[in-house]
């Protein structure tokens, strides 16, 4: 959360647990280290599932959710979809999943090393997530 940068992410046509899988595995394979880290989001029951949370737990990462399952306390995640559908149009109907898909990759991509970010003194995400040790 610190450097804002989109690590992990899946797109699916449905809400089945796979697709969340995929996104946590890409994401603790893509982050430099898993030491100290959380996981927040709301109570979706795919996040809430024994096969998720054993994933969390086998890594030892912390598990939050948010209490009321309100958007307010998923804020940053809130921000970054927000960012992604206004700033890069994932808002709009695409023809079919490989365009979504497409799309959404290439969102990510512009989102993590060209955006820059107020919060982050005007550097991009990559930048910031790089210069961490």
């Amino acid at each position: 959360m610190y450097s804002r940068k989109v690590v992990g992410y899946d797109l699916s046509d449905s809400l089945e647990l796979k697709g969340c899988v995929r996104a946590l595995n890409k994401a603790i394979y893509n982050t430099k280290t898993i030491k100290g880290l959380v996981h927040h989001s709301d109570r979706g029951i795919q996040y809430c599932s024994n096969v998720y949370t054993q994933i969390l737990k086998r890594k030892k990462i912390g598990i939050s959710m948010t209490e009321e399952n309100h958007c307010y306390e998923n804020a940053m995640a809130e921000r970054v979809n927000g960012i992604l559908k206004d700033e890069f149009y994932l808002d709009q109907t695409f023809t079919n999943v490989a365009h979504a898909k497409r799309a959404a990759k290439n969102a990510i991509n512009l989102y993590n090393q060209i955006r820059l970010h107020l919060s982050l003194d005007y550097k991009t995400p990559n930048m910031v997530y790089k210069l961490s040790a």
